[in-house]
Parts: structure tokens; C-alpha cells; sequence
């Protein structure tokens, strides 16, 4: 199942909160974001894309593509779903989905394609993530068959919202437990840093 999944991992934002610069690029207990990131989706996912704007050559080290959003102006992580559906179409032909992911957001479930693929099979067009009654739409699965669609919406209905965009479609939730942490947890703050470097401290 994997490897016809491409994993989109999403680090289009422009990290105001966190000074600015690549936020998944701070390091969270020794290592950056990304890696923690990588790690944890490689095992869930066949290939993996980074979708990034700018100079790629900041992330060479981590040995995956580096693709800019396909839809220009910074469009958030609509765009960044839409790249990874044109990107999986175009450099994977037996793809039939794309997962994503949030950068920021390092304690993900190591189960989560799994799970989210598995309401594929009881009908449902997509698939998002949810925990503590929050609703996590940049960990989602997305068919590939779907990028013209979803191109139209952007290009002539200038939608940006992920919610929006899913709201057009059959739905599947599948929520998570919160503890000992939410999975979602996404690092916005030096003090969201700070909370999860102790959490990783305490279960080390």
C-alpha cells in the first residue's frame, strides 16, 4: 500500500510566529523539525516530496525533491496539496494518492496513512485527521484523480481553505487520541518549542 502513496510534506508557510526563516528547520532536541518529520512518514509512504518556495538548495541535505507550489502567491496548504497531486501524477504513474503532512507538527501518529487510508475502503473521497474535537486538514489523503478538479477550484474559484475544498466531497474523520500528547501538536511559538522539548525530555 505504501509505495503507491506519495507523502507531501508541507513546508510552504512563512513561519512569522517563529521569527521567520524555515520553521522546520529548527531543531527540536538535537534534530530539525524536518528530520523528525522525514523519519516518521518514511516508513508510511512510498516517495516523498518536500514542498517548499525559494532557494531548494537549503534543503539538500535531506535528499528528497524540493518542489515549489504549483499555484502562485503563497495560497497556503491547499497549494501544497496541489502540488503534491501534480507532482505524484507526473513522477508516479501508479500513484493513487497523496498523503500530507505539516511540517511543524513532529509527533504525528505513526499509523496515520493506515488509518486514513483505511476509510478509503467504506467509500469515502478523502480523508483528514482530527483530535480534541480540532479538525487537522493538512494531514490528509488525497486522490490523485482529483488535481484537475482541485486546480479549477483554486485557479477559477480562487478557493484557499482546505475546508472549503473538502466540503465539495464525501468526507471521511478519523480521530485520534490526545494523549500523552495531541499528535498535532504543531509548533508555532519558542514557547510550543519549549513544551515539546520537555515532553521529548520526560519520555526519553
Amino acid at each position: 500500500m505504501p509505495t503507491k502513496i506519495v507523502g507531501t510534506l508541507l513546508a510552504g508557510g512563512r513561519s512569522s510566529r517563529m521569527g521567520g526563516g524555515d520553521k522546520c528547520l529548527q531543531k527540536l532536541c538535537g534534530q530539525t523539525l524536518l528530520s523528525r518529520v522525514i523519519n516518521r512518514a518514511k516508513d508510511q509512504v512510498g516517495p516523498m516530496i518536500l514542498n517548499a518556495n525559494g532557494d531548494p538548495t537549503r534543503f539538500s541535505s535531506y535528499g528528497i525533491p524540493v518542489v515549489p507550489d504549483v499555484v502562485s502567491g503563497f495560497a497556503g496548504p491547499l497549494a501544497g496539496v496541489l502540488t503534491g497531486l501534480e507532482w505524484a501524477a507526473e513522477h508516479v504513474p501508479d500513484c493513487e494518492y497523496v498523503a500530507t503532512f505539516a511540517t511543524d507538527a513532529p509527533f504525528f501518529p505513526s499509523d496515520l496513512v493506515e488509518k486514513l487510508h483505511n476509510l478509503i475502503k467504506f467509500g469515502a473521497a478523502l480523508v483528514c485527521a482530527t483530535s480534541n474535537q480540532h479538525h487537522h486538514p493538512v494531514f490528509g489523503l488525497w486522490p490523485v484523480r482529483e488535481r484537475s478538479a482541485l486546480r479549477d477550484a483554486m485557479t477559477e474559484d480562487h478557493i484557499r481553505k482546505v475546508d472549503v475544498w473538502t466540503s465539495r466531497y464525501k468526507l471521511g474523520i478519523v480521530d485520534f487520541p490526545i494523549q500523552p500528547i495531541d499528535p498535532f501538536f504543531n509548533l508555532n511559538t519558542p514557547e510550543d518549542m519549549a513544551r515539546a522539548e520537555d515532553f521529548l525530555i520526560d519520555i526519553e
